[in-house]
């Protein structure tokens, strides 16, 4: 995933820039920001906004990559499917991740909509064409490469070393700094909906949906999460879970 954020918003009112990309959150946090106002111009002539509801197939592992995209809001499922058909859940992607392999003519993983998705898509061809013209952009691309290989070796980390307790709060410390970086920023209490099932997270986390709901229990019981009807969390002290995430409480 890329999460490359810019506190520059100095050019949303620049109208060099296309209308539809000057408050977009890909253009200033995401790979859009290594485009010039003529890049992005012209990318935008090509490009589709799109809303797609939960539990939508937005690509399937082994198929041809046609498009690209920005995660504009929501959260992406990326999963893999094992040989004896079994899924499992390999990663989840949040604006202003790119979604999408560059430099392959076809997906490795599949990419599923988790909670309802707004994407800005896009041709392959345009893009791989706009990276071969700009250094930038296709640094920019290495960058996120490079940060995907940096939240696997945390996730190993989590699943061979972390107790379940630690697993659990370290999956809720994931969402609650990716789903809305401005709250995390605000020093506020930090509102969201889980965006995966009790089965999907026990999926993730190498755990049973028992052990997850025991530890969320747990999570709660000890006022380091608020949870109502079972799936919208509120973490009122975010440090307070980042401690969590590293000593098992007991």
């Amino acid at each position: 995933m890329l999460s490359a954020k810019s506190d520059s918003r100095l050019d949303i009112h620049n109208s060099e820039i296309p209308a539809v990309c000057r408050a977009c959150e890909a253009r200033h946090r995401g790979v859009c920001g290594a485009l010039t106002p003529d890049q992005l111009s012209h990318l935008s002539r090509h490009t589709t906004r799109q809303e797609v509801a939960s539990d939508t197939q937005l690509a399937s592992a082994g198929e041809t990559v046609g498009h690209y995209s920005n995660v504009l809001a929501g959260v992406v499922k990326l999963s893999r499917l094992m040989a004896d058909g079994r899924q499992q859940i390999v990663g989840l992607q949040f604006a202003p991740d790119f979604l999408g392999r560059p430099f392959r003519a076809t997906n490795e993983v599949s990419a599923e909509a988790a909670t309802g998705v707004k994407l800005c898509r896009f041709p392959k061809a345009v893009m791989d064409e706009m990276m071969a013209r700009s250094p930038d952009l296709e640094r920019r691309l290495y960058q996120q490469a490079l940060d995907q290989l940096d939240e696997a070796r945390e996730w190993i980390l989590a699943l061979g070393r972390k107790s379940a307790a630690e697993k659990v709060a370290s999956f809720i410390l994931m969402i609650a700094e990716n789903v809305d970086p401005d709250q995390v920023d605000a020093g506020v209490p930090i509102r969201f909906e889980l965006p995966l099932k009790r089965a999907d997270i026990a999926d993730f986390l190498g755990l049973t949906i028992e052990t997850v709901s025991r530890q969320i229990t747990r999570l709660r019981k000890a006022g380091v999460i608020v949870v109502e009807n079972n799936r919208t969390v509120t973490v009122p002290d975010l440090d307070r879970l980042r401690d969590t995430c590293e000593t098992d409480a007991g």
